[in-house]
């Protein structure tokens, strides 16, 4: 099965509402990543965290187009997947302080953000680790007969590992309703997608497991939107798994550990004359679709959520030490 490239024929109809429906959403995992680096740098997150800001037209315009019986895994760069599939933005700061009120009991931490109501599957800190998990949700869903999606997003490095090649093999084979959206950055962790794959068409590299496979230009909120509903309404068909490569670049580096010396200023400073907030806020009032009322509404109700996330974080409670061990081992015993 060839590739394609995502059409554009068929783009979702902008009108206001959606419109600013999509920027807001946008500016929502901007201004919580920009929090989350600002409260690392004063030690009020640990551990390790990797930020979103540069790829969120992808979550946006993927997730516009998933229902809420859907399922969902992310990797390790999951807060805005989990910000905008519902989860509440003090419940994801709670959780990365390590607070209980985390929505993983302050357990999991910013690579294992979780809500299994609302089928929010990982965070995973595992390259490729999701991949199989999304496979297995599809089956289950399937073997019940239940017409439903299974997103998993993954990066670019996560097709160098063997789980990807069995996961796309198998959803292939056995027809499994799998929508698989590679958010490729360039970078695998610090090693330029150039220097690791031999062939870097990776859409092509799907459609070598006869999936059905779009590249789409990750930077561009509704070109990915239109495509995501393409995959998402063949999948409900039962045409089976479908693939998405969506073209993208990290701002930041790789981690906030990462010294970020394997590639150049001026690199990250060209792509970001691409951001998708931007170029979308200045498609948007071209086409008479938003105001500067609009928008300093937007980022006033934005302010607001983050600074109540931030007190909710702050005044969440620690979980007990003599409570260390719960969760750990399985109370129930064989008979």
């Amino acid at each position: 099965m060839t590739t394609k490239s995502a059409r554009k024929n068929k783009a979702a109809a902008l009108n206001h509402d959606h419109a600013v429906h999509l920027l807001r959403s946008m500016l929502r995992i901007r201004r919580l990543e920009d929090k989350c680096a600002e409260l690392y740098t004063t030690m009020k997150i640990r551990g390790f965290m990797h930020l979103y800001d540069g790829e969120e037209a992808i979550a946006v315009g993927v997730l516009e187009t998933l229902t809420q019986d859907d399922a969902i895994v992310a990797t390790y760069r999951e807060h805005g997947h989990a910000l905008i599939r519902g989860l509440s933005a003090g419940s994801i700061l709670a959780e990365m302080y390590g607070k209980q009120e985390g929505c993983s009991r302050g357990r999991g931490g910013s690579m294992h953000l979780f809500n299994d109501t609302l089928r929010f599957y990982g965070g995973n800190a595992i390259v490729g680790g999701g991949l199989p998990l999304a496979v297995g949700l599809a089956l289950a869903d399937r073997m019940q007969q239940k017409n439903r999606v299974t997103c998993c997003f993954f990066g670019d490095g996560a097709v160098a590992e063997g789980e990807f090649h069995e996961s796309m093999n198998l959803a292939s084979l056995w027809k499994l309703p799998v929508l698989f959206v590679c958010e490729n950055n360039l970078y695998a962790m610090g090693t330029a997608l150039k220097y690791s794959q031999s062939v870097t068409d990776i859409a092509r590299k799907a459609a070598s497991y006869d999936v059905t496979s779009v590249a789409v230009d990750g930077m561009d909120v509704v070109a990915v939107e239109t495509a995501a509903r393409d995959a998402t309404e063949a999948i409900r068909a039962s045409a089976g798994p479908y693939f998405l490569e969506c073209r993208t670049f990290r701002f930041r580096a790789h981690s906030m550990y990462d010294a970020e010396l394997y590639r150049s200023k001026a690199e990250v400073e060209e792509w970001k004359k691409r951001c998708p907030i931007a170029t979308f806020t200045r498609r948007l009032k071209n086409e008479n679709l938003l105001s500067d009322a609009d928008l300093e509404k937007i980022e006033g109700d934005i302010a607001r959520e983050i600074n109540e996330a931030v007190d909710f974080a702050e005044a969440g409670t620690w979980e007990p030490v003599e409570d260390l061990t719960r969760f750990v081992y399985s109370e129930r015993r064989m008979s």
